[in-house]
């Protein structure tokens, strides 16, 4: 019998897994997109199975419709595939689909459908509700199917700060990460269920079978610029193109001393320095405050943050209303001994108070009938994002204009993982989560400082390997074996 696909070891480790999400990333070269492919073909043989591979856009899908056409030939004679519907058809009545959601009408497009098996290619390509959105999709066929979702990835991209949230830093690679869900139904009835997901680590040095028929591809990877080579040649998920502001950087062993890193130990603020409360409001979405002290250089100190957020859902708001945030913020000024006993400035996004065709409008009204003020904040996004720049630049003893306690874990997560808007390159892309990022800005700008002067730094050292890739060699295969 002749043998269509064999894993490599590491593949094999991804296909065995039994949890609901599985996400394959790091590097380039680790044989991801096969797996894909090869993984949807499990339950084929099960009648009325369904099948669903995603990419963010429709052009993108044509890499894995050719591997689908040179594999699922050979492990099934009589599949048939439609070009049309990009759906392939087995004997057994079952389909493998090509799906994208470029069109913002996607959901029209998959609403009512069920897919047992859902993969995401390119998992950073996608936002959180894109990705969490097909969860409702994901529900049996028929009798005799198992539901469950697979993806791959690269750092960068749209998605990388969730994507990184999700499945990088809340546990070790190979480590289940398990989530408990309580949700009380309309007739006084309690539902508890634990869905789990993990993590699983790859590379080019994983990838054997590509090394052997192209050993120059490690060269190509080595020879791209740092931040690229960083991420597709070692997984690096604090470097990758496209990063905003690549100059972010964190040491823990220079927490206490405050040189060269810009995450610091929390330290007592002196009681004459200035506190700025910055606010940027968000309902649906979330929202964010920040408090910066300010010493006498005019360095700025993220010391405080209130973050939003429902807990593992992403860009996903808590949809206080404006008076309890107002209440969150007095008990944290009253509480905090950072901030008891300060004269403390707001600013915010003028949108809270001025337009009534804006969201957050009378926002401003609405807490100050609490006893929080706000005054309108600087909204120039250029200007602000080259605050940001100027701030985060080490002078010749290594101190930037802007540090953070290592306590705003919120902050530490989002800032480095802002990419570029695709187009106004010169921006961030607004898409993704920013609202700490729109926040900080209006905190920043009460305090404007012009561009330092160069400090040059030797490049740092190469990380160790921990990386993740695609095979592309198109050779031998009959018979797929899991």
């Amino acid at each position: 019998m002749k043998v269509v696909w064999t894993p490599q070891p590491r593949q094999r480790e991804f296909m065995r897994r039994g949890e609901y999400e599985a996400f394959f990333g790091g590097a380039a070269g680790g044989g991801k997109s096969d797996c894909l492919v090869i993984e949807a073909l499990r339950q084929v043989n099960v009648p009325n199975y369904k099948g669903l591979i995603l990419r963010k856009t429709y052009n993108s899908l044509t890499e894995l419709v050719e591997k689908t056409q040179y594999y699922y030939p050979q492990a099934c004679s009589k599949a048939r595939y439609n070009g049309s519907s990009m759906t392939w058809t087995f004997p057994s009545g079952a389909t493998v689909r090509f799906g994208n959601v470029q069109n913002k009408n996607y959901k029209q497009k998959y609403q009512g459908k069920q897919f047992d098996f859902i993969a995401f290619d390119e998992l950073t390509h996608f936002t959180w509700d894109e990705y969490s959105w097909f969860f409702s999709r994901n529900r049996p066929s028929g009798p005799g199917t198992v539901c469950y979702i697979r993806a791959t990835g690269n750092p960068g991209g749209i998605g990388h700060a969730w994507v990184k949230n999700r499945f990088i830093t809340p546990a070790p690679a190979g480590t289940p990460i398990k989530e408990l869900t309580k949700i009380d139904g309309p007739g006084g009835q309690h539902y508890e269920f634990t869905r789990s997901r993990v993590f699983i680590p790859s590379s080019v040095f994983d990838n054997q079978i590509l090394l052997q028929n192209d050993p120059n591809y490690l060269a190509a990877l080595d020879a791209m610029p740092y931040a690229e080579r960083q991420a597709l040649l070692f997984g690096n998920w604090n470097s990758f193109s496209g990063q905003v502001f690549t100059e972010f950087k964190i040491d823990p062993a220079h927490y206490a001393d405050q040189r060269w890193t810009h995450v610091i130990d929390p330290f007592p603020i002196p009681k004459h320095w200035e506190i700025v409360r910055s606010f940027d409001w968000g309902h649906a979405k979330p929202f964010s405050v920040g408090w910066w002290a300010v010493d006498e250089d005019g360095r700025m100190y993220r010391i405080r943050e209130l973050y939003g957020c429902k807990k593992g859902q992403p860009n996903t708001g808590v949809e206080w209303p404006d008076q309890k945030i107002a209440r969150e913020i007095l008990r944290i000024e009253h509480d905090d001994p950072n901030l008891k006993g300060h004269r403390i400035v707001g600013v915010a996004d003028p949108a809270i108070g001025l337009k009534k065709d804006q969201a957050g409008y009378g926002a401003a009204a609405a807490m100050a009938a609490e006893g929080v003020y706000f005054g309108k904040a600087k909204n120039d996004r250029i200007p602000g994002k080259m605050q940001f720049h100027y701030r985060l630049a080490f002078n010749e003893e290594g101190r930037p204009m802007m540090q953070v306690f290592s306590t705003c874990r919120h902050f530490i997560e989002q800032i480095p993982s802002l990419v570029y808007s695709e187009t106004d390159v010169e921006d961030i892309d607004t898409t993704q989560e920013d609202h700490i990022y729109d926040e900080s800005r209006y905190a920043l700008c009460t305090h404007m400082i012009t561009r330092p002067l160069p400090v040059e730094q030797e490049e740092p050292e190469l990380e160790e390997p921990d990386p993740l890739n695609m095979r592309k060699d198109k050779e031998i295969t009959n018979v797929i074996r899991f």
